[in-house]
């Protein structure tokens, strides 16, 4: 279902851009689909994509500053070393996992 925000942010600027609006909707989103210098594509799925990347490189910004925090306190004492590198370990791993889902490396 298209919100009246993707209408008022894609669709509509779409359209007084030149785009031509055709008689075919997207399979997924059921948007219509727009033409524009030769490329068929959904405006409301690119939209949701670029969104959805952005709010996950948000997310990849503040676990990469936590990392860099504790990175930049690091503990002498041997037991609170290791406990302060398994979170450290722990949060590269949810950092590779964010990248993967916004389709980075």
């Amino acid at each position: 279902m298209i919100t009246d925000e993707e209408i008022r942010k894609v669709i509509a600027p779409l359209l007084l851009s030149g785009a031509k609006m055709l008689d075919k909707h997207c399979p997924k989103c059921g948007s219509p689909l727009f033409e524009k210098d030769g490329r068929v594509f959904c405006p409301v799925c690119e939209y949701r994509e670029k969104k959805r990347k952005r709010e996950l490189k948000g997310v990849e910004e503040v676990l990469m500053e936590k990392f860099k925090e504790l990175a930049n306190s690091m503990p002498t004492e041997v037991e609170k070393l290791r406990v302060h590198l398994e979170v450290m370990e722990k949060l590269l791993t949810i950092i590779e996992r964010y990248k993967k889902l916004e389709g980075g490396t």
